[in-house]
């Protein structure tokens, strides 16, 4: 899967294409310093989007921004209860 395109949108959300995924442009926002996917408008045109897509479409527009270490650091902040 690539990148294909973003551009930013209202309300610090961005929004971008993969070639996977062509027809169906997926909405980001940012939450603490990663990117988020918060919908994906999906058209019947292309195949089901299943997680590990998503995860795989967060993990590139992260890298595009370089907030790649962030992104990864999420779950670390989410378990650590020290």
């Amino acid at each position: 899967m690539n990148l294909l395109h973003w551009s930013y949108m209202k309300r610090h959300q961005v929004k971008a294409l993969y070639d996977t995924f062509p027809n169906s442009p997926v909405i980001f926002r940012k939450i603490k310093s990663y990117y988020f996917i918060y919908y994906v408008e999906w058209s019947p045109l292309d195949q089901p989007v299943h997680t590990p897509d998503l995860e795989a479409m967060e993990l590139l527009l992260n890298r595009e921004f370089n907030h790649e270490d962030n992104y990864l650091g999420r779950k670390n902040e989410l378990t650590d209860y020290s």
